[in-house]
């Protein structure tokens, strides 16, 4: 083991700068940073954030495509099979709603535009809807970047989606291989890595990322950092917990703001030229301390998280703006 103390920071941020992989007894130091030194721990972080990205904050809006009907048992999840969760219900949203939501993003200020569906995965029927959603919206807004979150996917449907306009699939990985049977029963980690695999091999940029405070050791949540690193991932969603009442995670143990910042610097640490989102959760379990995310993350969610609420997007670019960083401005 390894000691944050006996790190030099400046050693380490030239080795990650020069495409080197962090070790992982390192990678332990920085979940085992000491609360003093995080201002240390995070200054290193943003410089090797701006070298790729600078200071600029992409901005993102979900969009709820299909509400609270999924059959799969997550347990962190308000729309799965085992939540009692009082949330809305209904079937995949029309195509006129789903541009519609797309025309409000852009008109908010957001460079992607992600749909998402509760659902184990896509039938011929959905992936038909949501290409021609796609199409439509590619055609009326074509600055405006494209996501979908649609569960378990085969290559040849992500192909169709691609075709059809769409430039990024998310699918989190959510947690290590070995915690993973411990949130979920009805898939495995295995599935949501070939899901990975399809889209990549489709062309589509893939967005992958974890849920932080489920229950998960250090090891996990090391374990997760570095298969986003490994696999490649192109965008990497960090979700802070958020426990929802009438969910089996709904008596979660609080994070701590220090937690959650230590666990993005690692997030971007071995991920130095990926998106790194600042995603569900944040505005819970950091609070006053969400500025700091920005030495990590260069990619934020506003207006809320399917089920939960969040910050609106004049509060966020009012934040991203007192700390020293600029939102990335839509292009028309």
């Amino acid at each position: 083991m390894i000691r944050f103390d006996t790190l030099d920071l400046d050693q380490m941020t030239a080795a990650v700068l020069a495409g080197a992989e962090l070790p992982r007894p390192v990678a332990g130091a920085i979940l085992d940073c000491p609360d003093e030194r995080l201002p240390d721990l995070l200054a290193a972080t943003l410089r090797v954030r701006e070298a790729a990205f600078g200071r600029q904050v992409k901005i993102c809006i979900l969009r709820n495509a299909q509400s609270g009907i999924c059959p799969e048992d997550c347990h962190y999840c308000s729309q799965s099979r085992v939540s009692k969760a009082d949330i809305p219900v209904y079937k995949l949203q029309s195509i006129a709603e789903l541009v519609e939501g797309a025309r409000e993003a852009a008109e908010t200020g957001a460079q992607r535009y992600c749909m998402v569906c509760s659902m184990r995965g896509p039938a011929a029927r959905d992936i038909d809807h949501l290409g021609e959603a796609c199409e439509r919206i590619r055609s009326e807004l074509p600055e405006l970047e494209l996501c979908l979150s649609l569960g378990l996917m085969d290559r040849a449907q992500a192909e169709t989606l691609k075709e059809a306009g769409a430039g990024w699939i998310n699918h989190n990985l959510n947690t290590s291989r070995r915690f993973y049977p411990r949130i979920c029963t009805t898939h495995t980690w295995d599935d949501r890595v070939a899901t990975i695999e399809n889209v990549r091999a489709a062309g589509l940029s893939t967005c992958s990322g974890g849920i932080i405070g489920m229950g998960e050791t250090d090891d996990d949540l090391i374990d997760l950092a570095y298969a986003t690193r490994r696999l490649g991932i192109d965008s990497v969603p960090i979700n802070f917990l958020h426990p929802i009442k009438g969910t089996p995670l709904e008596s979660a143990q609080r994070l701590t703001p220090e937690r959650c910042l230590k666990a993005a610097c690692l997030f971007r640490l071995l991920n130095p030229k990926s998106e790194v989102r600042a995603a569900g959760g944040r505005e819970l379990n950091l609070g006053a301390r969400q500025p700091a995310l920005f030495n990590a993350v260069n990619s934020i969610f506003v207006n809320g998280y399917l089920t939960t609420p969040g910050l609106g997007y004049a509060a966020t670019r009012e934040m991203i703006e007192r700390a020293g960083f600029e939102v990335v401005e839509a292009r028309s």
